[in-house]
């Protein structure tokens, strides 16, 4: 989730039923929710459609793990200035930066299974992903070059600068989804694709080919996902067995605080780049996947079936995710991290509060609505349109 590495030495009831529509419905946040059947408490009945078509609900489970995944990523993104002289927040930042990712790409990948390269979810790719990227690449661009007083830093829509590599590295995975239905075994692929690549410094750094490489196993996973294996890790025995495997995996972050590269959890190089040799990569790559996958699955255990005051929110975490961005880097160019006082614990307990407030007041509807234009531009002008399109716009005008 950073650009920059830091120096070494230094979930009880099962999920409602999904129904299996043609394709995902695609919110302006780039990661679609799909269509379900509404359910009366206690009996999961669905509503009988109205007349205009099958009544269309977001599914509040997702939408509650994107808000708590969003807000662990800015949390992590807070902790980061802390590292150096706290062992306590490296070892939670170690312990988040396991999963917050990897369980954001799975659900990315759940919800793209209907991706098909059809020219309505091409254009659809390219108004919620592809024009983003580029609205903030050239935004953030700007902003370095004002609040770091760097008038000189380079504009490239080639080398993705902080967190847009999420969407550049979207837009790989989602036109990659019709391969991966093909792939004998897909997820043996993705992960051995992903090991060859951590071997691999002459990769580079156009388009953060690396993170997309790297990452790629945990989309392909959401692939192949069903509603089925959500309801497996609500189970109360997950839940219970996630208690000591979380603990454990505290204790450990805790261990490797001082003695762990954080870079391995960034995926955005190879280990010759980080000075190891080749062989760590792939031995990294396979352990960390384990964790992750392990942490993921734990994270998703303990998310709330249920509507919660924060489900909402989980339609605006692309919009919080870009925008904290603004936060987060302004707050090293301006100097807010040089007060002693932050580095004190009730300080770091302080930092942790104000960066989950502020990106949950970035996830909120009034803040999405503002920045439709740059988040879900329509761009009529420049896409065409096809006989489908014409004839869903004549239906719609005789209603």
């Amino acid at each position: 989730m950073t650009n920059s590495l830091r120096p070494s030495a230094r979930h009880p009831a099962p999920l409602p039923p999904l129904s299996e529509p043609p394709g995902p419905v695609e919110p302006a946040d780039g990661v679609p929710t799909p269509r379900t059947r509404r359910a009366d408490p206690p009996a999961a009945a669905p509503t009988p459609p109205s007349p205009g078509g099958p009544a269309k609900q977001r599914d509040p489970f997702f939408d509650n793990a994107k808000y708590l995944a969003i807000v662990l990523v800015a949390m992590g993104h807070a902790w980061e200035p802390l590292t150096d002289q706290s062992r306590t927040a490296t070892a939670l930042y170690l312990f988040v930066y396991t999963f917050h990712m990897p369980a954001f790409i799975l659900i990315s990948g759940y919800f793209s299974r209907g991706f098909d390269m059809s020219p309505a979810r091409v254009r659809k790719l390219l108004t919620t992903v592809v024009a983003p990227y580029i609205v903030f690449e050239v935004a953030y661009t700007f902003f370095k070059r004002w609040a770091d007083d760097d008038p000189g830093h380079r504009l490239s829509l080639l080398d993705p600068w902080y967190l847009t590599w999420f969407l550049i590295a979207l837009f790989a995975w989602r036109i990659s989804t019709p391969l991966w239905k093909v792939v004998r075994w897909p997820i043996p692929v993705a992960l051995g694709i992903a090991a060859l690549a951590s071997a691999s410094p002459s990769i580079g750094d156009d388009f953060d080919l690396q993170r997309v490489l790297q990452f790629m196993p945990f989309f392909v996973i959401g692939l192949y996902a069903r509603p089925e294996h959500f309801q497996l890790v609500r189970r109360r025995e997950v839940r219970l067995l996630s208690v000591p495997l979380v603990a454990a995996a505290l204790l450990v972050a805790w261990w490797a605080a001082p003695r762990m590269e954080t870079g391995w959890l960034y995926h955005s190089n190879s280990a010759q780049e980080m000075g190891a040799p080749w062989w760590t990569g792939p031995v990294m790559t396979f352990a960390l996947f384990g964790c992750s996958l392990a942490l993921t699955a734990c994270f998703l255990a303990w998310v709330p079936r249920r509507r919660t005051w924060f489900t909402v929110l989980g339609a605006g975490t692309l919009c919080g995710y870009l925008l904290h961005g603004f936060l987060a880097k302004g707050s090293r160019f301006w100097g807010w991290y040089d007060a002693a006082w932050l580095h004190e614990p009730y300080g770091q307990v302080c930092v942790t509060l104000v960066a989950g407030v502020a990106i949950t007041l970035m996830c909120t509807p009034p803040v999405r609505g503002a920045l439709r234009f740059a988040l879900e531009p329509r761009l009529r002008w420049a896409m065409r349109r096809d006989a489908t399109d014409v004839a869903h716009g004549r239906a719609r005008d005789t209603r």
